[in-house]
């Protein structure tokens, strides 16, 4: 997958703007109660800290260092010492969940115990900070989005070209919003975070994805968003080698390809939604205008 930088952080929320714009200021919402009130903040560090590494895991990297684990921390939460992050990496160590290797000058953290599968997320956020996952998973596919025809161009092997095109960023963009609602159905059952503020988020995604998916075949919308748009850990589709990855993309086309007329009538329904929005927002403003 791809690295957190501003470039494909630009990317990100370039695509989020081009397929959902409502949500370009609230989507990467995070706020957790107890580092502002500075209750529990080891477990908090921990937390991340295995968050981290649970986003290294599933791509393949099974072994971490301290400075890895630092420079990660720094793109998603308050910037922490260096040697605050050795400490929670020795605690987690001592514990059991973390082991060490070295290879000359370097420490490597491994987990103990590969991170477990289809439990309950709120077991499972009790223990990992599920936002590195999630935003990485949110990037790999705005980039699919971003070279959508070079794609295409590809791996197509029947169809229209520009249509199916049209089809996969419409596919991707989705999978984008699912990804958002995935990350925030699980941050509203995080012990540290401020439920009521992931609950709105949540509920602003899933006005979002109605719009956009409201007359979509129910089989379609399930595999968006319980294979494309969840990590591993809850069932998602696992491409952390290339080959998987050839084989999600062919199945993402494939889907495309399948479900063109679907998401052409969708397409229709969205932009007349549009419309109609609009011109209800000119009339209220021509009213308050008017009242002056």
């Amino acid at each position: 997958m791809l690295e957190i930088t501003e470039l494909t952080i630009y990317i990100l929320e370039k695509v989020i703007h081009e397929v959902a714009p409502e949500l370009l200021s609230v989507y990467n919402i995070r706020e957790d109660e107890s580092e502002e009130q500075q209750i529990k903040t080891g477990q908090l560090h921990e937390n991340r800290i295995l968050g981290i590494m649970l986003r290294f895991y599933l791509e393949g990297r099974k072994k971490i260092t301290t400075r890895e684990v630092e420079l990660e921390y720094k793109k998603f939460y308050k910037v922490i010492a260096r040697s605050t992050v050795s400490t929670y990496l020795n605690i987690l160590k001592k514990e059991g969940t973390l082991s060490k290797e070295r290879d000359g000058r370097l420490v490597y953290y491994i987990f103990s115990e590969d991170p477990p599968d289809d439990i309950s997320p709120f077991w499972f956020t009790r223990l990992f900070c599920v936002d590195p996952a999630y935003f990485h998973r949110a990037i790999y596919f705005s980039s699919l989005y971003s070279i959508a025809d070079i794609i295409i161009k590809k791996h197509m092997k029947k169809g229209n070209f520009d249509e199916l095109v049209d089809c996969f960023r419409y596919l991707t963009g989705i999978i984008i919003l699912d990804v958002l609602k995935n990350r925030s159905s699980k941050c509203i059952l995080c012990q540290f975070g401020k439920q009521k503020r992931y609950s709105d988020l949540l509920e602003a995604i899933n006005s979002a994805i109605k719009d956009r998916t409201d007359v979509l075949p129910s089989d379609l919308q399930e595999i968006l968003i319980n294979k494309f748009a969840e990590i591993p850990n809850f069932g998602g589709y696992r491409f952390e080698d290339g080959n998987k990855e050839i084989e999600m993309i062919e199945g993402l086309i494939s889907l495309a390809n399948q479900y063109k007329k679907d998401m052409e009538y969708q397409t229709m329904v969205l932009n007349r939604r549009i419309n109609t929005r609009v011109l209800e927002e000119v009339k209220e403003d021509n009213k308050q205008i008017s009242s002056f």
